[in-house]
Order: C-alpha cells, then sequence, then structure tokens
C-alpha cells in the first residue's frame, strides 16, 4: 500500500470543487491568503514594523487637509 497517485489527487480535487464550487473555493483561498499576510505581519518585530510604516510615508505623496464637515437640514 504506496501512497497516493497523482491521478487519486486529481479525483478528489474534481470531487471537491464538484461539492463545493468554483466561486466558494475561490473566497476561501482569499480568506486564507488574507489570514496568512496578517499573521506574517503580526510576526514582524516593533523595528520591522517602524521601518515598513516609515517607508509607507514615504511614498504615499499628499497633503493634509483640515475640514469640518456639517449637516445640512432642509425643511419639506
Amino acid at each position: 500500500m504506496g501512497g497516493l497517485s497523482i491521478w487519486h489527487w486529481l479525483i478528489v480535487l474534481l470531487v471537491v470543487v464538484l461539492i463545493f464550487g468554483t466561486k466558494k473555493l475561490r473566497n476561501i483561498g482569499q480568506d486564507l491568503g488574507g489570514a496568512v499576510k496578517g499573521f506574517k505581519e503580526g510576526m514582524k518585530t516593533p523595528e520591522d514594523a517602524t521601518a515598513d510604516a516609515q517607508q509607507a510615508a514615504q511614498q504615499i505623496p499628499g497633503k493634509t487637509i483640515d475640514a469640518e464637515a456639517k449637516k445640512e437640514t432642509t425643511k419639506s
């Protein structure tokens, strides 16, 4: 009794796609990828996080706009 051959894996993959559908599998993959990315960022040391934040701040040029929002009231 050896390991599973490529044909066994292809049949398993086909059954999984038939059960869940490609859209649901794609969403699961995106969620898993986001979780792994978040985990990697959480594992960085504070020095790495500070350096990344400074680098991101340098890459985004722009101006800070100081404003105040007011709700407009109308009479019916």
